[in-house]
């Protein structure tokens, strides 16, 4: 895990690593998930590789999870102790940038109301997805700025880990549009 960028947006530091997101050691890592939850691919293939069947098996519980939406579950063997699966938008679904937004907000809101300190994220639905990388960059690191201001907040750590150089560029431009804030 290499520290690339590191910010501080109020009280959250905000850090864009390239690394392993599954290697995280914090609260919760996000999981950029289907609706369906199923984690056959991608990042979430990872997630349950190295956490174990468990994440699967407490995600079926779980069953659906509208676009926009989050859930969670244990995070079985990984470092972190749970898994928050969030499910973005599949880029030509329309209206893809609130979608993200939401989504986005939702994993935020959420690891706040489990009283999170920190969480590691991907770059949702900037994969598989397609959503353009460099809208999502300039999405999520503006969701954090907003998700800042909100006073009396647990979370105070975010870290967003990626492994692709082109969008770990992307996200260093925007960290750059709020650094000294």
């Amino acid at each position: 895990m290499e520290i690339i960028n590191k910010i501080f947006i109020k009280n959250i530091a905000v850090r864009v690593i390239r690394g392993d997101l599954t290697q995280s050691n914090v609260d919760a890592i996000v999981n950029a998930a289907n609706s369906y939850l199923q984690h056959g691919g991608g990042v979430a293939a990872a997630i349950v590789s190295r956490g174990g069947q468990i994440i699967q098996e407490e995600s079926n519980k779980i069953g659906y999870v509208p676009v926009g939406g989050c859930a969670i579950t244990s995070g079985g063997n990984l470092k972190a102790k749970y898994v928050i699966h969030t499910v973005g938008p599949r880029w030509g679904e329309g209206d893809e940038e609130n979608k993200l937004r939401n989504a986005v907000k939702n994993t935020f809101t959420l690891a706040a109301e489990k009283g999170f300190k920190s969480i590691a994220m991907p770059a949702i639905s900037a994969g598989i997805f397609g959503f353009p990388k460099d809208r999502c960059a300039m999405i999520i690191i503006e969701e954090i700025a907003k998700f800042a201001e909100i006073k009396n907040t647990s979370l105070i750590e975010i870290n967003i880990c990626l492994i692709d150089e082109e969008i770990i560029r992307f996200f260093e431009n925007e960290l750059g549009r709020f650094q000294g804030e």
